[in-house]
């Protein structure tokens, strides 16, 4: 089943969930709507890729870590083939032509970052006080771009949904959901997590080796909140910053991932096979993906045994609602920087942009097929000398 959802869950993570509940809970009845409701609420408070995660706690829940190993590796691998394909063609891209692909490449992630941005702020800020706290998250996004004042932010919009949202009246579904193993264990994950998060970043270093790619991967999937579009931020300051890699290379790959199914977080791939040495590209995209998805992993299982009895805090699902508001801030400023800035140069491309948005949002087209007609209008008008 999940190998069916990769090869086939195009439109990205808020796509995602509803394929997984057809096949889930419409189809095989693996679970009825309120735990799948409770698993997504998880999914989306915890840092990490969100749709992965629920994927990876559904197959947890149904067979045991044998069935959340089958669970990943069927969803992810897929898309992690074809970008570690696209990373081996990139070089090939020189010249007038290759740059204005490039180019149209770009436009269509401004669109698709676009297109998520509206999505998530209907969904996730329905009402004024959630709205304020995503504007000022995209400020502050704005004014200051590292990871650590993303983790800040993000903390603060919990405690201001814990202040400001005590009269919400929605609540979370307790329903009981059986877990295959104890408390216990969860706790031990959990240390895993914080012991991972804190001691990696000792192996950095200012260039690309292996055990620093591990570290600076492991890093961008356990401060990312909302996964999918929301990680470009933190990977952009990862990999671009420092100069591993080009801005041109990086949206290259962004773009290619928003024209393939499965999860976003297999950007990773592509991006592990740019930073490799000759010959040692599929051990660096397979350490590059293995590290990015692993921090939400260990979270989303460390924290499942206990969510029944977290979610009867009405504080903890007031910080919820804060979190998801944030989340939707912090895409905000993603599209704008380094999304727009870099990509949207002239009035040719803001028309190709709104044009591609329009095709995603009001003409539900396939993403491959949007990203082939900003490739066409990038590179035309080269090839005709225009």
């Amino acid at each position: 089943m999940f190998l069916k959802l990769g090869l086939t869950s195009f439109g990205g993570p808020i796509a995602h969930i509803g394929y997984f509940r057809d096949e889930v809970v419409k189809k095989r009845r693996w679970v009825d709507d309120a735990q799948f409701g409770q698993l997504l609420a998880m999914c989306q408070f915890l840092p990490g890729p969100a749709s992965s995660q629920l994927g990876f706690s559904l197959g947890l829940l149904r067979a045991g870590w044998t069935g959340a190993l089958a669970a990943f590796l069927a969803f992810t691998l897929p898309s992690v083939a074809v970008l570690m394909l696209f990373a081996s063609t990139l070089p090939l891209l020189s010249g007038p032509l290759g740059a204005a692909a490039l180019h149209g490449s770009k436009l269509m992630a401004a669109a698709v970052v676009a297109h998520a941005l509206l999505g998530m702020a209907s969904r996730l800020c329905p009402d004024r006080t959630r709205q304020l706290i995503a504007v000022i998250t995209a400020v502050v996004m704005l004014l200051f771009t590292s990871a650590a004042a993303q983790v800040w932010v993000v903390a603060l919009a919990a405690m201001a949904g814990v202040t400001l949202l005590t009269d919400r009246s929605s609540t979370a579904d307790t329903t009981t959901l059986v877990v295959p193993y104890s408390t216990q264990q969860g706790s031990l994950l959990l240390l895993v997590f914080a012991t991972l998060l804190l001691g990696l970043p000792l192996l950095m270093s200012s260039q690309p080796t292996l055990p620093s790619v591990g570290a600076a991967f492991f890093r961008s999937g356990a401060l990312v909140f909302g996964g999918g579009h929301v990680v470009l931020p933190l990977l952009e300051e990862t990999v671009v910053d420092p100069g591993w890699i080009t801005a041109d290379e990086f949206f290259a790959g962004y773009a290619a991932a928003q024209a393939i199914p499965g999860p976003m977080f297999a950007f990773a791939a592509y991006l592990g096979a740019r930073l490799a040495p000759t010959g040692h590209t599929l051990v660096w995209s397979m350490t590059a993906v293995a590290f990015i998805f692993l921090p939400g992993f260990l979270l989303i299982a460390g924290v499942l045994p206990w969510w029944r009895a977290v979610t009867k805090a009405p504080a903890v699902l007031h910080g919820m609602a804060g979190v998801n508001a944030a989340v939707v801030g912090l895409l905000a400023a993603a599209l704008y920087t380094p999304v727009f800035t870099s990509g949207v140069t002239s009035a040719h491309d803001m028309a190709i942009v709104l044009g591609s948005w329009a095709l995603l949002r009001y003409g539900q087209l396939p993403p491959v097929l949007v990203l082939s007609g900003c490739l066409a209008a990038a590179v035309i008008p080269v090839w005709l000398g225009l």
